[in-house]
């Protein structure tokens, strides 16, 4: 390619590979540098997007209605990223009200104050109360409302991004394949099965997972939802 030089030449130099490195490196930074994230100074946009989630316990008639407003960081560029930005929580039970109220204001300056925030799912989930908790449909056990509105914002982080699903390696995959395997085989009979029609009804509660679906099979108990096993 021939380029025609229109000034003078004054000097050169050749380029080496560790001058290009070195060009490329900060070509990142600056471009890095323009790159917005989240943090308590950013302004709050005229339209946020969310996603609202229903949690119905047993001890209330009413539900309640968890809403998850996120922004949208540098739209339209191959950085661009969903970050909650504030939560709600809606009910017509006005019991836990001055509680709920604090904890959402709690919950949303933590999103806005920037950082990874998925902390709070598992401090959330490890609140229990001392009336004692409740089992979820398909037998997962909450030990509080607290618990369950942590296991809500978990499910709206994974959708966004932020978390990620624990996924098991092909050794548990293929264990826990098996044991449910050798578990149609035993238990045929629907009649035998929870509401769910996943598990046992008279399974019992996983340590690990808070799911009922604990069963003996060859003299050992193992949970067919996890794959925790008793006898390693």
């Amino acid at each position: 390619m021939t380029y025609k030089i229109a000034k003078k030449i004054t000097g050169y130099k050749v380029l080496t590979s560790e001058d290009k490195a070195a060009a490329e490196q900060a070509a990142n930074e600056a471009k890095a540098a323009d790159v917005e994230s989240m943090h308590e100074n950013v302004a709050r946009p005229e339209i946020l997007f969310g996603s609202t989630y229903k949690i119905k316990t047993p001890q209330s008639e009413h539900a309640l209605y968890i809403t998850i407003n996120d922004m949208i960081l540098n739209e339209g560029t191959e950085h661009e990223e969903r970050r909650p930005y504030e939560v709600f929580i809606n009910s017509k039970n006005m019991e836990h009200f001055q509680w709920v109220l604090a904890l959402t204001r709690v919950i949303s300056a933590v999103f806005r104050k920037g950082g990874d925030a998925c902390f709070l799912v598992d401090e959330l989930k490890a609140v229990f109360d001392p009336k004692g908790g409740y089992f979820k449909k398909g037998g997962v056990f909450m030990p509080s409302l607290v618990a369950e509105i942590g296991c809500a914002i978990e499910s709206h982080l994974k959708q966004i991004g932020m978390l990620k699903d624990k996924e098991f390696d092909d050794h548990q995959k293929q264990f826990l394949a098996a044991k449910r395997k050798e578990f149609e085989a035993i238990h045929s009979d629907t009649s035998t099965l929870d509401e769910t029609g996943s598990f046992p009804a008279q399974a019992l509660l996983c340590v690990k997972c808070q799911t009922k679906a604990v069963v003996l099979m060859d003299g050992c108990m193992t949970c067919l939802n996890c794959g925790d096993s008793k006898c390693g």
